[in-house]
């Protein structure tokens, strides 16, 4: 049987459509492919957003810069060594953009000048580390990006 150039423009167009038909099919029931919105109330942490700016211009302008390092035992956070480390509170958030249920808070309390996150709690891949502390009722803000 012969095929001529309408049968087969034809047979090419249904196989295209069946194609992009089993695509969206497959994309939208697969649990891999379902992203959510980064933040569950997001206009609520929009408005809140200039307080974060204002957090971070007084990391930077009272020389209260952390430092973050990835050691064998964990994640070390090393708070400036001026500070006394009774007198600063606040929460370390750390977020994996590629699963949520990974997603973690830590409060902070030291006893030295750093706060060490265990190993154990941290799975390879990407995470955005966020800071936030006061210090004498002076809210500060650090915010990081790591591979792990």
């Amino acid at each position: 049987m012969k095929i001529n150039w309408g049968t087969a423009i034809v047979l090419a167009f249904i196989g295209f459509i069946g194609f992009i038909l089993f695509f969206i099919v497959r994309m939208s029931t697969d649990n891999r492919a379902n992203h959510d919105l980064v933040t569950e109330d997001y206009y609520k942490a929009e408005l809140e957003y200039q307080k974060e700016i204002d957090a971070q211009n007084n990391s930077t302008k009272d020389v209260a810069q952390l430092q973050v390092k990835k050691q064998s035992d964990g994640l070390r956070i090393e708070f400036p060594e001026n500070l006394s480390p009774e007198k600063i509170k606040g929460t370390v958030s750390l977020y994996r953009p590629s699963n949520k249920q990974l997603d973690f808070n830590l409060p902070i309390s030291l006893s030295d000048n750093h706060l060490l996150i265990p190993d154990k709690r941290l799975l390879d891949g990407r995470w955005d580390i966020k800071v936030a502390w006061t210090y004498q009722d002076k809210e500060y803000l650090h915010k990081e990006n790591i591979t792990y």
